[in-house]
């Protein structure tokens, strides 16, 4: 049906593309965060922006996002897909090192944040149970605008990107009881304050059923997702490649069902993408969902930061200025000052732990959960609530420009190279401390790959796999290798396996035109790697080259002289000699194959080669 403006029910989705393809590029121009570029959108697109003027020009209607309710779910899946990229760089091991960080210093942050902030709203007149509400709804920070703009500057590797995403994982575990807790508190109010087991007891119970949710989700991801996964590959490798979009549905479908599954456990559904995320961090498919969840999430990211600037009222600002940006500064104040104690007390550095705390100390989305939950159970009075509200979507406006002070105080350079993503958008893949750090890549891990990786571990370098055949990648990993599963002529997938870190890449693959495309992928992103590549004949040696690899390995030809040089030493011809005569014959066949390279890419090739690594 369509709407009263005559564009559909996708009239709304249509200005948020506009906005997305219009908007954050200009602000990327100017370099200004993208995230501040889909508030800003937001505000203005919103029936409190443009929408006020529509009754005057009417045209107006066409260029403005009437119901925003239309893209709530939208912006919660978002989170979600956030949530579910940082699994994906966690896994269960980086979360058991990170245990001090997440329920010694995460937890305690939560604590004493929400109990200091409660005092304070005591102090403004608010009954005890209203302020221990907004206590902790202002105590937790926004993990959707935080973690996308600390990865836009390159801050997430290192002593605050983990400080930092400790204390918000800590804080997206505390929902769940936090809400629980309203709701006690509700039932005592009902009861006239009297804690009492009667009273107390089916309350608690509400734990039960998100502690069996969590748990069925754990069993369930640990023995389904990988064969699921396994059972997807296969068909993309039997079709040659194909079926990219089985892939892509079966992680959308992981992504969204763990989220349902977790809501309908009554935990946050943010929560079951992040379990979802951790299963799959140790399997082989790691990389590959990476690359295709993504997209996917830039955009839906997007769609909640537009959200957010939809929901500020211009209205309630104008009425009380002071008051509102008062309120704002006062909860970002409390929390930077309690936040950076904290931090110290956990042994951060006094740079890391000012950064740390200043991002940190604007509100976050689960405010309004928390907050709205308070004034459905009568907990939290209406009017000073939305107020509060009002005041704590100011300070999420304030998390890039807080995070750019943080760099500024910490000494830190600013990032000028932005993550690899989607560059529309601006929003690159949250990264944690493990990066890779491998020396090699080999792309396939067939016969002649295992070779390779069998004589790199022999002379000790570092090396990391990846391939297409699910049962090569599901082999290697039986035998301890490090082998992923995806497509390497991908430039998406090359830079989630390190390449702009490794020394040198290695193309085994016996099909020529793929073993083509991950060069081509590969030298567009570094000119000074090492590539070493399969060829399948004298020709395909003579075009890799052309291409831009540093030596190519004809079969034919290496099969002809091995056989020679096994049929000389087995007459009694010397060893030494042998040896020089193939080493010489290698060298005319490879100076003839480069003969056919470019004069121009050839002198490029060479500038760079003695250029060396970059650094």
């Amino acid at each position: 049906m369509a709407d009263a403006h005559g564009g559909g029910d996708y009239k709304d989705l249509v200005v948020f593309l506009a906005a997305a393809g219009v908007v954050v590029p200009l602000f990327n121009r100017w370099k200004i965060s993208p995230v501040l570029g889909f508030l800003a959108a937001g505000v203005l697109l919103g029936p409190d922006g443009l929408g006020r003027f529509a009754d005057v020009v009417p045209w107006l209607s066409w260029l403005t996002i009437d119901d925003a309710d239309q893209l709530a779910q939208l912006s919660e899946l978002g989170v979600a897909f956030l949530l579910f990229m940082i699994g994906l760089e966690l896994s269960w091991e980086r979360l058991k090192a990170m245990r001090r960080l997440v329920f010694g210093f995460g937890l305690m942050q939560v604590v004493l944040c929400s109990a200091v902030l409660a005092g304070g709203f005591i102090l403004l007149g608010q009954p005890l149970a209203g302020s221990a509400v907004l206590g902790m709804g202002l105590a937790l920070s926004s993990t959707a605008v935080v973690l996308p703009v600390m990865a836009e500057r390159n801050r997430m590797k290192g002593a605050v990107g983990r400080t930092t995403f400790a204390a918000l994982l800590a804080q997206d575990l505390a929902v769940a009881p936090i809400l629980i807790t309203v709701t006690v508190l509700a039932t005592l109010a009902i009861s006239g304050g009297d804690v009492q087991p009667g009273v107390l007891g089916p309350a608690l119970l509400t734990l039960a059923p998100a502690a069996i949710g969590l748990g069925l989700l754990v069993m369930f991801g640990r023995l389904a997702l990988r064969p699921l996964f396994r059972s997807v590959a296969k068909s993309r490798s039997r079709s040659g490649g194909g079926r990219q979009e089985l892939f892509v549905a079966l992680c959308l479908l992981i992504v969204v069902g763990a989220g349902v599954a977790a809501q309908a456990a009554g935990l946050s559904m943010s929560l079951g993408a992040l379990v979802a995320g951790l299963l799959l961090a140790e399997t082989e498919y790691r990389r590959e969902i990476e690359v295709n969840i993504e997209p996917f999430k830039g955009l839906l990211l997007g769609v909640f930061f537009v959200g957010v600037g939809i929901g500020l009222d211009l209205d309630a600002v104008a009425a009380n200025p002071l008051g509102v940006f008062g309120l704002a500064l006062a909860i970002i104040a409390i929390k930077v000052g309690l936040i950076f104690g904290l931090a110290r007390l956990w042994g951060v550095g006094a740079r890391s732990a000012i950064e740390t705390a200043l991002v940190l100390g604007p509100a976050g989305e689960f405010a309004f959960v928390i907050l709205n939950t308070g004034m459905v159970e009568g907990l939290a009075s209406p009017a000073f609530t939305q107020s509060v509200l009002v005041s704590a979507t100011i300070s999420m406006f304030a998390v890039p420009l807080m995070a750019m002070l943080g760099q500024r105080l910490a000494g830190a350079p600013a990032n000028s190279v932005p993550l690899a993503g989607d560059p529309a958008l601006g929003l690159g893949p949250v990264r944690d401390v493990g990066m890779v750090d491998a020396a090699v890549l080999i792309v396939g891990f067939g016969r002649v790959g295992r070779l390779v990786a069998e004589m790199l571990k022999e002379h000790g370098q570092s090396f990391i796999a990846v391939d297409t055949d699910p049962a090569a990648v599901a082999a290697g990993r039986r035998d301890g290798y490090d082998v992923s599963y995806g497509d390497a002529a991908r430039s998406e997938m090359l830079s989630l396996c390190g390449i702009d870190t490794i020394k040198a890449l290695v193309v085994t693959m016996d099909a020529p035109t793929k073993v083509d495309d991950v060069v081509i992928a590969a030298r567009a992103l570094r000119d000074d790697l090492i590539v070493i590549a399969r060829a399948r004949d004298d020709r395909h040696a003579a075009r890799l080259y052309g291409l831009g690899v540093t030596d190519a390995v004809p079969e034919t030809t290496e099969a002809s002289l091995q056989l020679a040089e096994n049929t000389l030493v087995d007459l009694g011809v010397p060893m030494g000699l042998v040896l020089a005569s193939i080493h010489e014959r290698r060298d005319k066949y490879r100076a003839v194959f480069q003969a056919a390279i470019p004069e121009a890419r050839r002198n490029r090739k060479t500038r760079a080669l003695r250029a060396g690594p970059r650094p």
